[in-house]
């Protein structure tokens, strides 16, 4: 699990935020650390009173026993001497070792790795994934040019620097804008996701791609809209009138996606029908129409087909690992809605076929599935205080669960209305507003309780 949010002094202002810091990135017991390191998550500063945003200078090490990894950072601009930079790493390195078991701990462990910069730690974890150094400088020049253009100040200035780098704007930039932009959304970074959302409606419009994916988009929203005004009546034949009348190709492939279901027989039989009352001009319209959904429809079939198939391979690849509830999370970015829907079938058969061992492999993907899509335990007791009616009953409350009111739920509390304050707009009313306000009451009212709790 990523660590909570905690208390730091802005790099810059020295004003106290909430930024979520980590050291210890040990994939081997928790492989989504690897995507906080590589995606800017942990160790990111975002500071609401002097505008500060940038990267935290702090130590790290990196250890991924599958690939035989142990790799350590110390900023340079720590100034720490050597001999105290061992004192520092050395206890994170004793903490991943330990978690090994015996026979698992290897002479890798006795040879850490030690990087000068936080750039070649990053390349080494990536070239062990296969990733080439020609692979990481075109990644790296296009995290370039997202870091340009958001530092630049007028439209008219991203304008130029997106013409100049159009041959940079393709797919794969704006895979990685997204995922950074995610990234920033989900760590808290309301200010920088903001700024990320505005430029890329700014790329949208004025780079070559960004056009293409517009365009893709707005079919698909006329699409939605032609379909959703239908509504009930969309019969098969309606149906085939409305393809009839898409403007061009891709309106036509947008609406044969998002009805897939029902091109079916009976409907080619109905299209076919119609063909055979038409001549001329008329016939070898409705005839390309009949061989383009046709083509589009396999289309589709078999990107499904082969989703599905790559669901059932890496069932069977859980279901065969040695521990496969830990080989599960390290396959959390695979899971899709068509591998839920394989799990489920093949639980189903294994119930109807009364097979208790493979029953019980399914079940622990499922309880890994449904422990990392449940929300923290934290939520729950703080959804308990948000209703309580008074303050009397809010004390109260806080006394009942004295227990669980740690500094950690404390520091969570904290982060929680930390980004409730940045989400909200300052001349926020109604409900929105007495949120904010009942969850600074609470904050408050933890705070009293931990302090009177700690002198006894």
């Amino acid at each position: 699990m990523p660590p909570q949010r905690t208390q730091i002094s802005c790099p810059r202002c020295r004003q106290p935020i909430l930024a979520q810091v980590e050291q210890l990135f040990d994939i081997t017991a928790d492989p989504g650390a690897k995507q906080r390191l590589l995606g800017g998550v942990s160790n990111f500063a975002n500071c609401p009173h002097c505008g500060y945003s940038g990267a935290l200078a702090t130590p790290i090490v990196y250890h991924d026993a599958g690939k035989e990894l142990l790799l350590t950072y110390f900023p340079g601009e720590l100034s720490v001497p050597v001999n105290e930079q061992e004192k520092l790493i050395g206890p994170l390195i004793n903490q991943a070792v330990n978690r090994l078991p015996p026979e698992k701990r290897k002479a890798y462990l006795l040879r850490p790795q030690s990087f000068l910069t936080y750039q070649s730690l990053i390349e080494r974890v990536l070239s062990a994934d296969g990733v080439t150094p020609e692979m990481i400088q075109a990644q790296q020049q296009r995290v370039n040019l997202i870091e340009r253009l958001l530092s630049t100040s007028t439209a008219e200035a991203r304008t130029q620097l997106i013409q100049q780098e159009a041959k940079l704007l393709d797919a794969e930039f704006f895979g990685l804008f997204n995922r950074l932009m995610e990234g920033a959304a989900a760590s808290g970074q309301e200010q920088v996701a903001q700024q990320m959302n505005a430029l890329q409606q700014q790329l949208m419009k004025e780079s070559e791609y960004g056009r293409q994916l517009q365009s893709q988009v707005n079919e698909i929203q006329e699409a939605v809209k032609t379909l959703q005004a239908a509504g009930k009546e969309l019969t098969r034949e309606k149906l085939l009138e409305i393809l009839i009348q898409a403007p061009n190709e891709a309106r036509l492939s947008a609406l044969a996606s998002l009805t897939r279901p029902g091109l079916d027989y009976l409907f080619f039989q109905s299209l076919t029908e119609r063909i055979e009352t038409k001549t001329g001009d008329e016939r070898k319209k409705m005839e390309f129409l009949r061989e383009k959904l046709l083509d589009i429809t396999r289309q589709i079939d078999q990107r499904v087909e082969e989703e599905y198939k790559r669901a059932g391979e890496l069932l069977n690849t859980l279901l065969a690992a040695p521990d496969i509830q830990k080989a599960t999370l390290e396959r959390l970015n695979e899971i899709s809605e068509i591998f839920v829907q394989v799990l489920n079938r093949a639980l189903q058969e294994a119930t109807q076929k009364k097979n208790e061992a493979q029953l019980k492999k399914l079940e622990q993907i499922v309880a890994v599935l449904q422990k990392v899509s449940a929300p923290p335990k934290e939520y729950e007791l703080l959804e308990k205080l948000l209703d309580a009616p008074n303050e009397a009953a809010l004390n109260k409350m806080l006394e009942e669960h004295k227990n669980e009111i740690t500094p950690e739920f404390t520091s969570f509390v904290g982060g929680v209305l930390a980004q409730s304050e940045e989400r909200a707009d300052k001349k926020s009313q109604g409900e929105d507003a007495q949120v904010l306000e009942r969850l600074n009451n609470i904050y408050r009212a933890i705070l009293k309780f931990s302090m009177k709790k700690s002198m006894g």
